[in-house]
């Protein structure tokens, strides 16, 4: 198991890994490309973008898309999430998850543990805890009496 303590978090790979997959994003709609690169305990990254769908309840964004798919092949132990986008100018900014991503993060992570990289290029980017960003977040703990 990993145990990365947020100094020694690989953030330059995150970031460029996450920038690559805007390529892949599909924001026909909205013209707001987002992507993710989700660190698991184990050292792998898993990558993710945004699906936009014409209904537009069935799009996904790219941090769930990223969990869903590190899940979908048994990985349940995670350690950080980076997150960039851009918007249909080209520029990058910071931009922080949803409502439903951090809740989806909760499913998996421990809040005061998990990191999240919020980054606009490799100079400029930001480092919270899921537990900042998601304070008094419910999750599988809160079932248990």
């Amino acid at each position: 198991m990993l145990e990365l303590k947020k100094e020694k978090l690989p953030v330059r790979e995150m970031i460029q890994k996450a920038m690559e997959t805007l390529e892949c994003s599909y924001a026909p709609y909205s013209n707001f490309k987002v992507a993710a690169s989700l660190l698991t305990e184990d050292g792998v990254i898993y990558t993710g973008c945004n699906i936009e769908n014409a209904a537009y309840s069935p799009g996904n964004c790219a941090e769930r898309t990223a969990f869903f798919k590190a899940v979908s092949e048994g990985v349940r132990e995670f350690a950080a999430i980076c997150i960039v986008n851009e918007d249909e100018k080209g520029g990058h900014g910071i931009c922080p998850p949803c409502g439903m991503c951090r809740q989806v993060m909760m499913e998996f992570c421990r809040p005061e543990e998990f990191y999240i990289i919020l980054a606009a290029d490799e100079a400029q980017y930001e480092i919270h805890t899921l537990a900042e960003l998601f304070p008094m977040g419910f999750g599988p703990g809160s079932l248990k009496g």
